[in-house]
Formats: C-alpha cells, structure tokens, sequence
C-alpha cells in the first residue's frame, strides 16, 4: 500500500520549495474552486480520478514516471486509489493526503513574531483558507484573536508551550470561515470577547467589547490590549492594538486592499461607516505600527521573507493609495459598489452558525469551511 503525507508536511514541501508534482484529482469545476497554494511556486496537476478508474492506461501515460507525485481530493480515498494505480505501473515515490482538501482546510501553520522580550506573539496561518489567527502570550497565559475551527490545535498550542488560554477576542461575526471562538471558550473556560454590534442578536455567551478598554493579562501585568472599535466591513468590527506596537486588524485593514463593506447588503450604510473608521480611527494610528491581518490573497505580495503575513501601516498606506487617498465620502462609496461582486451564498449560513443560530452536522460544516476568503473589497485582493 502506498503512504501518506499530512497537511502539515504539504505546507512544509511547499515552504521548502520541494520539487514535487502535486496531481489533484478532484473534478475540473472542485479544483477551480479550491486548490492548493502556497508561499513557493508548485507543480499542480490536475486529472480527475475517474480519468484513472475508466481509462487508467491513458491517465498514466499523461505522467513522466521519473517525477515524484503527491495525490490530493476531497477526502482522502480518491488520492489513495490513484496513487496504487501509479504504484501499480511502476511509479516509484507516490504519497496521498490524509483528510484531502478537507485536512489542508484546517491545518494551522504557527510562526512567531518578533517581539520586545517579555511576551510572545504568533500568527497561526491557514493557508487553505488565506486567513491568521493570533496567539499572544506571557507568563503561562495565552490570548487568542480569531480563532478558527480547529479547536484542537489551539489547545494542544497551549499545552505544548505551558500556557493556558484566558481571553478569546473575535474581530468581528465572520462570514466566511466558521469560528471556534465559542467552543473554545466552553473547553477552556477563557473569557470570550465580541461586539454587541455583530453579537448582540446571537445566543452566544460573551463579554461585551468595550471601545477605548485595555484587556490585560491576569495580574496586571504584561502587554495591554485596546479595543478599537472600527465599524464598517460589519458594525461591530473591532481591531486590538497589542503594547501599541501590532494591531490585529481582522477584516478592516489588510496588507491589499480593506474588507468589504457590502456583506450585510446595506453596501452605503455600511461603506459610510468604513469610510469614517478608516478617516478618523485608522489613519490616526501610527505609520510604525505593524499591521497583523485576517486574511490575505497573495504569498508574494503579502509575506515576509519569513512568510508571515504583515507590514507596517504606513507602507500598506502606501500599497493602497487608491484608497488612503480618496478625500471624499462619495469617491469611496463609488470605488466601493465599482468593486462589488456577489459574495458566496454559504456566507449567510455561516454567519448564522457563528451567531449560535444554527448547529449543522460536522460533515456538513467541513463543506461550508472550505475555500478561498472572498472579504476584501476590490478584486486585486479577491
């Protein structure tokens, strides 16, 4: 039988540049949808499975048996039948994903940020989703920003570096990943923090963000958490500012481009509320500050040379001056409804499970999770 590979050696692979032929054999309109990237270039095929199940001499003869191939579908036993069919015609190295498109969905890559001594920042990047979740932590505690589904690797993050997770901050109600923010509350008993703005309607137990509040570490000491309130891509949007150094921006600022503010399909409203956030509480802040993101859209734009996702505000000023630069309400409105294009139809049902409304079956949220983040608010940063 041939082996496996996980989630996390691909991201690896990928990381290192490894020269591998990754051969997705999802359908056409599946690998369109969602395939996998990366922060180097990769070799990606695609020839559906069923290719290899009615004719799978001519799906072979499509291969060179001299590279090495990893398979990759939705769940797993797909890539494992084409993988025997190359084993059987004497491919020698040939591997599947465990969990296919499923697992690489939810892995979490965790990276540390560079920091005064004292405490410890993460970025907790998920690739299948181009979205980051952050870990912040000092002196045996752990707070977590936008957590995502993946309840288990958070919580065996803490038990691996001695911590214990006491504050949960979400962004905003997200709309197009499903959150783990209330599960992990429940498992941990760590305070869970949201905005009545997106929250209030929900039937979820949480603390009610403050604007202007610092939320601190028990004890009082150690880096500080403000809570700046940032209505606009949803009314209750809030970033946090770490020691006023790193802002966790959410769905607000990111490295291209700003969210969306038309999800809620009130596309003015909402627009007006982003342009003020962006005028007075956003471009008050200091150029210095690193900007710690919820999404991104391209490795080569939007990645350091040690692939985290982040630049100071005054050089992503800079990058969107299209948008920085517009002086007048109505300019932004029209550059907002310029870019609009239809957001996937799953993202009302997520927001409803993120809000506690409802409960679908685990299959069923696996499906909702995947694929790309479509919350920016021009197509450069779809």
């Amino acid at each position: 039988m041939s082996a496996s590979f996980t989630a996390e050696e691909l991201f690896q692979w990928i990381e290192e540049g490894r020269d591998y032929v990754y051969l997705d054999v999802r359908g056409e309109e599946d690998h369109a949808r969602f395939s996998i990237e990366g922060p180097s270039e990769i070799t990606l095929l695609n020839i559906p499975y069923y290719d290899f199940m009615e004719d799978p001499e001519g799906a072979v003869a499509q291969l060179d048996p001299s590279s090495t191939y990893r398979t990759i579908c939705a769940k797993q036993g797909s890539a494992m039948f084409v993988a025997e069919v190359l084993g059987e015609a004497g491919f020698e190295d040939v591997r599947w994903l465990e969990g296919g498109m499923t697992g690489w969905g939810q892995v979490l890559i965790p990276k540390r940020i560079s920091t005064p001594e004292g405490y410890e920042l993460w970025q907790f990047n998920r690739p299948g989703k181009a979205s980051c979740s952050y870990g912040l932590v000092h002196e045996g505690q752990m707070m977590v920003f936008d957590p995502s589904r993946n309840a288990d690797f958070y919580t065996s993050f803490a038990e691996a570096h001695g911590v214990r997770i006491t504050h949960l901050f979400e962004t905003h109600l997200q709309a197009d990943y499903v959150s783990g923010g209330a599960s992990l509350a429940a498992a941990t008993g760590a305070t869970y923090h949201a905005h009545d703005g997106d929250f209030a309607s929900s039937t979820l137990s949480y603390t009610s963000v403050v604007d202007g509040a610092t939320v601190s570490f028990e004890g009082g000491r150690g880096p500080g958490v403000l809570c700046t309130h940032a209505p606009g891509h949803t009314p209750g949007s809030t970033v946090y500012l770490i020691d006023e150094r790193y802002m966790v921006s959410g769905d607000t600022v990111f490295i291209v481009s700003v969210g969306r503010p038309d999800l809620g399909k009130k596309v003015v409203e909402w627009a007006k509320q982003l342009y003020a956030t962006l005028k007075e509480r956003i471009c008050t802040l200091p150029d210095a500050l690193m900007v710690l993101p919820g999404h991104y859209t391209d490795w080569g734009t939007e990645a350091t040379e040690d692939h985290l996702i982040m630049n100071d505000f005054g050089t992503i000023k800079a990058l969107n001056e299209s948008i920085y630069g517009l002086d007048r309400e109505e300019d932004f409105i029209a550059y907002i409804v310029d870019n609009m294009r239809d957001q996937p139809e799953v993202y009302n049902t997520i927001r409803q499970v993120n809000a506690g409304l409802l409960s679908p079956a685990a299959e069923e949220l696996d499906t909702m999770d995947l694929g790309k983040n479509e919350c920016a608010a021009s197509h450069m940063a779809a």
